[in-house]
């Protein structure tokens, strides 16, 4: 243990606990923050789904475009 002698100055009877305390409020108000600071926190915890992403311009991606095929048959496509 690195901190061994920390025990002989805290007893273990205080020190667990507060340590313990720490992770817990430290826990709790990042959560907090999360849930306060954004929009999907918190329909995450009712359950709701996500949105489904789109495509703005309704066009696929270029790697759903490729089909099987020489690295210059696929550069020659996206020229196109």
């Amino acid at each position: 243990m690195i901190n061994g002698k920390m025990w002989l100055v805290v007893k273990p009877t205080v020190g667990i606990p507060l340590m313990l305390g720490g992770v817990v409020v430290s826990a709790l108000s990042i959560h907090t923050a999360i849930l306060v600071n954004t929009t999907w926190f918190p329909a995450f915890l009712q359950g709701k789904p996500r949105a489904a992403a789109s495509l703005s311009d309704g066009s696929a991606p270029a790697v759903a475009l490729m089909k099987p095929g020489t690295p210059s048959e696929h550069a020659s496509l996206l020229v196109k």
